[in-house]
């Protein structure tokens, strides 16, 4: 029997919210959608979870007094588990589970069983779609209109995410927006929000002062709330009402329903398995050990090959799994400090942790909520991505989500591999007790592994090569053995490790013939134990390849990245460089001009502005200059202006590039 929703009150006629958890979850009917806050382990409002789950295996007498929930659809961005009995573990009962709507499904296995039985609906969706929903569905729209998601499993052409034969509901439409293609999500009403915060008043202010993330907890009771539905909140303490710093409230208490006290520290770990560590939930920064190299493997081998694709001042995704090894070996480099780190669950900078911690980390430089993250992954915020690989075809489509029986879920692969301007895949050539040695500076595969994972066809498309190629993304396949690259006619063999036979070692293990025109050796370095001098290399191009002159375009490109001007000397040095390549021609050209990390002393100010006022005079038909540094945008522009030289600096190389194709015509 379904109880009226009548919030109990510790303090009948008051404004106090605070009740049990027993007292809380009676208030969950039959047939709610119950949305789980957080993300994986972190956020885990468990005290709530363990509570609901104790509610369904009540007796008949307790369940003919208080109600016995069934017919429930969750909903949930990171799965709400840790693999084995914690968290929504509990939930995987015929009856009490109709519908399952998840981002990330690898915690909770059993919850993927009963959809595998066809025992519940099931769907898989995009993190970052579902917890951009929560914000739509607030805000009372319809749905979420996103091309990500095309060409992949969640494409209505290619499944809609449906994951069984008894989901029929389609909850993805294709529609166009302005002559483009895009997924429409629809949105759906949140009966029930079960959230987790640190401290709460009596008038259900909610701060989250010790937690790794804030994920998407404002958006999730937002969305309950707007839905006409209930916000549960789990909290670690109770403050004075009128006490709490309203700077720090992250979910105002007009917005929560009830508020459960952690009844142990148990049920209110700070991620899957760490009780609490002030670091994750940026209360003190940490002095970072170095770290020990890796020893040479296929892991090292790897990570050092998609390392070298590290540029200075990059915005980077690591992916959990083979990709964490990047950042090992960045440590080693001593090129750390080169790139900016980001996590999907809100986290940027700092280095990320791993494992069941995955998603918090140390040393951050901000914390945000996980829609506004994915708001930055999904309009090209991201330099480069390094993912794990675990299925592609000569398409250069990727699964990592779904393997027979076995459910991982997309997570928030798909909005981050379709968005960055780089992706770079990253995993052993085959799978399964796969041994390799490196023998003076040659690989040997002491034991290849048993299953293929260059295959005809993929179980289920996570990733679309062809929608990528059509966009000419840089899209890189990183192996121990080799590296492929897409391109508009599938996959390309670009590299090839020392000592590897490539019919014998590469397409004998394929099944599928990539492209192969003339693919080079990989970098000796990355086969020698010692370090491979990374962080200079990324530092300082030669110099000769800081110029290149595009004869079909009339334009002369130059990379002036991370280049610190200290003396007339060297002023004159890259001036003498124009002047070799431009004059031979016999005709002024374009230029694009990379200020990316650029910097100047004081005392060759003047000379440098008046070098570059006479160059363009001389060599120039137009200029266009880009960098990331609003400042330096700034100053640069400013004394370009008061010496009469076009003072407009672009921030990024597309908008500089366009500029330029926008008014030169191609000459061939």
């Amino acid at each position: 029997m379904n109880t009226p929703r009548t919030v109990p009150s510790a303090h009948s006629g008051s404004t106090n919210k605070i009740v049990t958890a027993r007292e809380a979850v009676r208030l969950i009917r039959t047939g709610d959608t119950v949305s789980i806050g957080g993300f994986g382990g972190i956020g885990l409002p468990e005290e709530l979870m363990n509570e609901l789950a104790a509610r369904y295996r009540a007796s008949d007498q307790e369940a003919a007094t208080f109600g016995k929930p069934g017919d429930l659809t969750f909903v949930f961005t990171g799965g709400p588990g840790d693999g084995q009995q914690r968290g929504a573990q509990q939930f995987g009962h015929p009856g009490f589970v109709k519908r399952i709507i998840g981002g990330h499904w690898a915690f909770v296995p059993a919850l993927y069983q009963l959809v595998l039985a066809n025992q519940a609906e099931g769907y898989n969706l995009p993190l970052g779609v579902l917890t951009q929903l929560y914000r739509d569905t607030a805000a009372g729209k319809p749905g979420h209109a996103s091309r990500v998601g095309l060409g992949t499993f969640v494409d209505p052409r290619y499944g809609g995410g449906k994951l069984n034969a008894i989901t029929t509901e389609d909850l993805v439409e294709v529609i166009t927006l302005g002559g483009k293609e895009y997924l429409f999500y629809k949105s759906f009403p949140i009966n029930v929000a079960l959230i987790r915060a640190t401290t709460a008043d009596v008038n259900g202010n909610l701060t989250m002062e010790r937690e790794a993330l804030t994920t998407d907890t404002l958006s999730v009771a937002m969305a309950a709330h707007n839905s006409g539905g209930l916000v549960i909140a789990q909290v670690e303490r109770i403050a004075e009402m009128g006490s709490l710093n309203p700077r720090h409230v992250k979910v105002p208490g007009a917005l929560v329903d009830c508020v459960v006290v952690a009844s142990r520290p148990e049920v209110h770990q700070q991620t899957g398995t760490t009780m609490y560590n002030p670091a994750y939930s940026s209360e003190v920064r940490v002095p970072l050990n170095s770290i020990d190299p890796m020893p040479m493997s296929a892991r090292k081998i790897i990570a050092r090959r998609a390392a070298m694709e590290l540029r200075p001042n990059s915005i980077v995704n690591l992916g959990i799994g083979m990709p964490e090894g990047i950042a090992v070996v960045a440590a080693e480099e001593k090129a750390s400090d080169l790139m900016i780190l980001t996590g999907e669950g809100g986290l940027f900078g700092g280095v990320p942790a791993g494992g069941l911690n995955f998603g918090a980390g140390v040393n951050a430089q901000a914390v945000i909520d996980m829609p506004y993250q994915f708001d930055f992954y999904d309009g090209g915020g991201l330099d480069i991505t390094f993912l794990g690989l675990a299925q592609a075809d000569r398409e250069g489509n990727l699964n990592v989500s779904r393997f027979g029986p076995k459910l991982a879920g997309a997570g928030g692969f798909i909005n981050i591999s379709q968005n960055a301007k780089k992706v770079v895949f990253c995993g052993t050539f085959t799978a399964g007790d796969l041994d390799v040695s490196v023998v003076q500076g040659k690989l040997l595969i002491e034991r290849d592994g048993r299953a293929k994972k260059f295959v005809h066809a993929v179980e289920e498309r996570t990733f679309s090569g062809k929608h990528a190629a059509e966009l000419d993304k840089d899209v890189l396949y990183i192996t121990e053995r080799c590296v492929f690259r897409l391109t508009r006619e599938g996959l390309e063999l670009t590299e090839v490790a020392p000592g590897i036979d490539i019919q014998k070692d590469i397409l004998d293990r394929m099944d599928f013939a990539p492209i192969v025109h003339a693919p080079r050796q990989m970098d000796d370095r990355i086969f020698a134990h010692e370090p491979m001098g990374l962080r200079d290399e990324i530092l300082r191009l030669p110099f000769d390849a800081r110029f290149n002159y595009d004869e079909d375009r009339n334009t002369l490109f130059l990379n002036f990245s991370e280049v610190h001007v200290k003396t007339k000397a060297t002023i004159d040095q890259y001036i003498d460089k124009i002047r070799s390549i431009v004059e031979p021609l016999g005709h002024k050209v374009y230029a694009v001009v990379n200020y990316d990390g650029w910097g100047i002393d004081r005392s060759v100010e003047d000379a440098y502005l008046d070098a570059v006022r006479s160059i363009n005079e001389q060599y120039f038909l137009g200029v266009t200059r880009f960098t990331t540094s609003a400042f330096m945008r700034a100053k640069l522009g400013d004394q370009l202006a008061a010496r009469g030289v076009a003072p407009h600096i672009f921030e990024s190389e597309e908008e500089a590039k366009q500029a330029v194709h926008e008014t030169v015509p191609r000459t061939a």
